[in-house]
């Protein structure tokens, strides 16, 4: 979501004058797209604040935007360096804004506005493969660890016919992917539209192009949109379902609203539906009161689903959440030692998945030169899989065969076929 409002912010500045460089010592404005989902994102912000600090030039405008602009607000005017600060839905106002910095010394506007979804304007894609589409944005499911409802606002769909003209014009303009988006896609409703709607008819457009969705929150994916994943071949057999934690009753304080025996008849569904689905999750340890036995819940459950990739985190305290409230009784390194055990299993969960795919020939939408060398492509498989392989005849943005030769627990290596 970061990613596409940093598209949406450039095309506002674009479309106001404003061009892209490509150097800090280029700009005169320098904006800040910030998390704040864990106090590490918001740590890693300040420190590129002070680092760029250290070379700003006198007309030089630093602009904080995003979740962490809403959540500290002016506290963030102690870092001297900043004069505009933004909330997410207040994008719009961005070149406005800057105009007003040359009579005012500092502006913040973090007002909620529980009708923007920003359909209207034109993203300045940085991909010529893949598209984001968001689809709804905030949430209202204040599960008590996540600053999300209150940096993000209350969910909001956006218009069907909206996202529907929009998927048709990136077709025309011969994307290859089309990612739809929102805090909790499930929780889509407009105008009697639900989110399984959408997906297929956004996958209905083109049977060639690849259609992509995340998030999705377990008390809420139904029945019907298992089904339509199932039942249209361009639809990416992949599904992020974080489940957090495998005991009841750290969900139950966690206020997830569903339990571990949900969560599992789930998973049977959705393997069941879609028996080549790869399915991917987010696990926090060290919550308030987790014990050991609440732990162990978590390390059955990751163990029992096996989940072809993870995200893992040690739990950190957002001020202004209910879980802030409660007693962080769970010493750091006990965190830290329940972190390293889940993502060692993970990792050779992990292993074993990618090790199952060598040998096979698969089909890869090339995304861009390999992180390490221009030698090489990278892309992904329906799955969600990455795979880097010899750049040879092919070209980013088409899909080829490919035969896996190697792998590791993040990465499949392979040849053309």
């Amino acid at each position: 979501m970061n990613l596409s409002d940093s598209e949406i912010i450039i095309g506002i500045m674009k479309e106001n004058g404003y061009e892209n460089v490509n150097s800090l010592k280029e700009a005169n404005i320098i904006l800040f797209n910030t998390c704040s989902v864990r106090e590490h994102a918001e740590e890693r912000v300040l420190q590129r604040i002070r680092n760029i600090k250290k070379s700003k030039q006198n007309d030089m405008v630093f602009v904080l935007i995003g979740c962490m602009a809403e959540r500290l607000k002016e506290k963030l005017f102690m870092e001297k360096s900043i004069d505009l600060i933004l909330g997410p839905d207040n994008y719009r106002k961005l070149p406005e804004y800057i105009k007003q910095l040359e009579y005012e010394k500092r502006v913040c506007d973090t007002n909620f506005n529980n009708e923007e979804t920003y359909s209207d304007l034109i993203p300045y894609r940085q991909s010529n493969v893949t598209a984001w589409i968001p689809i709804m944005r905030g949430c209202d499911n204040l599960c008590s660890y996540c600053i999300v409802p209150f940096t993000r606002g209350k969910e909001r769909s956006r218009n069907f016919k909206s996202i529907i003209e929009e998927a048709k014009k990136l077709i025309s303009e011969n994307y290859k992917e089309l990612y739809l988006l929102g805090q909790n896609v499930n929780s889509y409703y407009y105008d009697g539209k639900i989110f399984s709607d959408v997906l297929e008819s956004v996958a209905k457009l083109n049977s060639d192009v690849r259609i992509r969705f995340m998030t999705s929150h377990p008390k809420d994916l139904s029945d019907d949109l298992i089904n339509t994943i199932s039942k249209l071949s361009n639809v990416c057999k992949y599904i992020h379902l974080p489940f957090q934690s495998g005991s009841n009753r750290i969900l139950e304080v966690m206020n997830r609203n569903y339990t571990r025996e949900h969560y599992l008849e789930l998973i049977k569904k959705i393997k069941k539906a879609i028996p080549d689905v790869s399915l991917s999750t987010d696990i926090i340890v060290g919550f308030p009161s987790e014990t050991e036995a609440d732990f162990l819940d978590t390390l059955n459950l990751l163990n029992e689903v096996k989940f072809d990739s993870a995200f893992m985190f040690k739990y950190s305290p957002r001020e202004g959440t209910s879980a802030y409230l409660l007693n962080d009784d769970v010493p750091e390194n006990i965190k830290s030692e329940r972190l390293s055990k889940v993502i060692d299993i993970q990792q050779n969960i992990s292993n074993v998945s990618n090790k199952n795919l060598i040998g096979t020939n698969q089909e890869v939408l090339i995304e861009s030169y390999s992180k390490k060398s221009d030698a090489e492509f990278q892309g992904r498989l329906g799955n969600n899989k990455v795979v880097v392989f010899p750049a040879h005849r092919n070209k980013i943005g088409e899909t080829t065969k490919i035969k896996i030769i190697k792998s590791n627990s993040a990465t499949l290596i392979g040849e053309l076929v």
